[in-house]
C-alpha cells in the first residue's frame, strides 16, 4: 500500500479554488480555514524563485552542518507535530491552484480537545474502545490482540488490523515511529486516568460513560496545561506567552468563532521543520538513524523489534544524560527534507519540502513576512536585521524578494537572527520563535483554548494540576501505570 498522500503535510488534492477579493475571507465559519491579517494584500514571488530558495544544495540546504538549541528537546517538536494533528486536517487545498481559506475544510476541530485521540467517543466509534462491561478504556495493541505480532512488543504499540492499519483517531499519527508511540502514550496516560477514577471508591455510582467523561476531561486538561507551561514557552518564550494571558491577543481575534488562520497553518507553524534532525536515535544509548529510515520514518507499521520502542529519556530531558536536542530554528532545513523519497515525482521541486511549503503559502495568497511583522508591531530596524540575513542568503543567487519575503521563510530567518524572547530585551537567536512567528503560533493556540468553553481556559481559569506542576515527564509517568487488560 502507498503512503505517499498519508505523510504529514503531504495532503494535496484538488479543492474549490475561486480567486476572491479579501473581503470574502472577512467572515469565519467553525470547521473552516480562515486569515488573521485580511487587511494585508497576498505577496507574489516568481515561482523560480521559490524554487531556487528550497532546492537541494540551496540556501535552505544545511547539508552535514547541524546545529543544536542549548536546551529544547527533540521531543517538543514531535509534540508539536501532534499538537497540529489535534487541530488541523486539510485534505483539499492544492498548491497548484488557488486556495480560499473559506472553501477548505478543517476535518479536525479548531480546538485542542485530543479527538485525535478518542476519535468522535465510545458511541460513535466503538471499535476503538474496551466493552463497556469491563470499562471503556481505549484499545492498546496487546488489548486489541494484535494479529501476527510478537506478545512481548504488542503493548508498545498502537491497536492495528489484521493488515496492520492502526486504529486510531487520525491515521497520521501513525506516519512515523515517534508520532506513533506519542499517540500510545496518550492513550495509555487516558487509561491511567480512567482506571483512577474507576477505582476510587467515592466514585462507586459512576456509570462506564460518567468515568470515560470525566477520564476524558482529566487527560484533555492535563495536556494544554502542558502545551501552556511547558510547549508554548520552549518554543515561543515564556515572555510573549505571559504578555498573551495578561494582556490579551492582539492579532487573533476571531469575529464569529473560532478556526484556523492560514497564516498559522501554512506557514508559522511549520517552524518545526527546520528543527528536525536528519539522524535521530529511539533509546539514549541506541543506534542513530535516517529521518526517512524504515526504523523513523516511513512508518504506518507494527513494532517488529523492541529497539523500535521508543525510550522517551532520548526526547526529554527526564535526565541529566542521554536526551536529544532539537536542530536551531533557523533558515536551513535537513537535507533529506529537500528530497522526500515517498514523493513519486520527477521534478525535483515537488519533491522538496521546503519548495512545497513555499508554493503552499502563494497559493494562499499570503502578504508578506515583512508587512506582517509591521502589522503587529515590530520595528524598522528589527525588520531591517532579518532583511538584511534574507538578502545575504538570496542575493548572490538571484533569487528576488526585493519587495516581499514568503512568510514562512521570513520566519524562519528572523527565528535565526533575532530568536525567542527571554523578556528584559534579552532574544536568543536560533532557540525558538522570532517576534512575529511567536505572535502568531501563541496567540492562535491559547486563541483556541480561550475560545473553547470545554477547556480549562475557557471554563475554569482557576485550574491547575494537583500540586500546580505538570510536565511532560508527568505524562509519561502516568502513562506506564496503565493497566493491560
Amino acid at each position: 500500500m502507498s503512503h505517499n498522500g498519508n505523510h504529514h503535510g503531504m495532503y494535496s488534492f484538488p479543492g474549490k479554488n475561486v480567486l476572491n477579493t479579501m473581503e470574502s475571507f472577512c467572515k469565519e465559519s467553525y470547521g473552516q480555514f480562515g486569515r488573521m491579517f485580511r487587511d494585508l494584500q497576498p505577496l507574489y514571488v516568481k515561482p523560480k524563485d521559490l524554487m531556487g530558495l528550497g532546492a537541494v544544495g540551496g540556501p535552505m540546504d544545511s547539508g552535514n552542518t547541524q546545529e543544536f538549541t542549548a536546551n529544547v528537546p527533540l521531543g517538543m517538536i514531535f509534540f508539536g507535530q501532534f499538537i497540529d494533528h489535534d487541530i488541523t486536517f486539510d485534505t483539499s487545498s492544492s498548491f497548484s491552484n488557488i486556495n480560499n481559506p473559506n472553501d477548505i475544510s478543517n476535518t479536525r476541530t479548531p480546538k485542542l480537545d485530543l479527538d485525535c485521540i478518542f476519535g468522535g467517543g465510545p458511541e460513535d466509534e466503538p471499535f476503538m474502545y474496551q466493552k463497556e462491561t469491563v470499562g471503556l478504556y481505549l484499545l492498546t495493541g496487546k488489548t486489541n490482540n494484535n494479529s501476527t505480532q510478537n506478545a512481548n512488543l504488542e503493548k508498545h504499540d498502537l491497536p492495528r488490523t489484521g493488515k496492520d492499519v492502526a486504529i486510531i483517531g487520525d491515521p497520521r499519527n501513525d506516519e512515523n515511529r515517534i508520532i506513533s508511540q506519542l499517540q500510545l502514550a496518550m492513550i495509555r496516560f487516558y487509561n491511567a486516568w480512567y482506571d483512577e477514577i474507576k477505582n476510587n471508591p467515592l466514585n462507586s455510582s459512576l456509570s462506564p460513560a460518567d468515568i470515560y467523561k470525566e477520564a476524558r476531561k482529566q487527560t484533555t486538561w492535563h495536556y494544554q496545561w502542558i502545551v501552556v507551561n511547558e510547549f508554548l514557552p520552549a518554543l515561543c518564550g515564556q515572555n510573549i506567552v505571559s504578555d498573551i494571558l495578561s494582556n490579551g491577543r492582539r492579532c487573533y481575534l476571531p469575529v464569529h468563532s473560532p478556526y484556523i488562520p492560514v497564516e498559522f497553518s501554512v506557514a508559522a507553524y511549520r517552524f518545526g521543520h527546520s528543527m528536525i534532525a536528519q539522524k535521530i536515535k529511539l533509546q539514549p544509548a541506541g543506534a542513530l538513524h535516517n529521518l526517512f529510515s524504515n526504523q523513523i520514518g516511513l512508518g504506518f507499521s507494527k513494532i517488529t523489534n523492541q529497539n523500535q520502542v521508543i525510550d522517551w529519556d532520548a526526547f526529554f530531558n527526564f535526565s541529566a544524560v542521554g536526551f536529544q536536542k532539537a536542530e536551531k530554528l533557523n533558515s536551513k532545513l535537513a537535507s533529506d527534507l529537500l528530497n522526500l523519497p515517498f514523493v513519486p515525482s520527477p521534478n525535483p521541486s515537488d519533491k522538496s519540502l521546503a519548495v512545497r511549503n513555499l508554493r503552499r503559502g502563494q497559493s494562499f495568497l499570503l502578504p508578506s513576512g515583512e508587512n506582517v511583522a509591521r502589522s503587529i508591531g515590530v520595528s524598522e530596524p528589527i525588520i531591517g536585521q532579518v532583511k538584511n540575513l534574507i538578502n545575504n542568503y538570496t542575493s548572490p543567487l538571484g533569487i528576488d524578494f526585493t519587495h516581499g519575503t514568503p512568510l514562512w521563510y521570513y520566519i524562519l530567518c528572523e527565528a535565526e537572527e533575532i530568536g525567542r524572547d527571554e523578556g528584559n530585551g534579552v532574544t536568543l537567536p536560533g532557540e525558538g520563535l522570532g517576534p512575529v512567528g511567536a505572535r502568531i503560533v501563541a496567540e492562535v493556540i491559547l486563541g483556541l483554548l480561550e475560545l473553547d468553553t470545554d477547556s480549562y481556559l475557557g471554563q475554569n481559569r482557576d485550574w491547575s494540576p494537583a500540586g500546580g506542576i505538570y510536565s511532560m515527564k508527568d505524562v509519561i509517568d502516568k502513562s506506564l501505570t496503565a493497566i493491560e487488560l
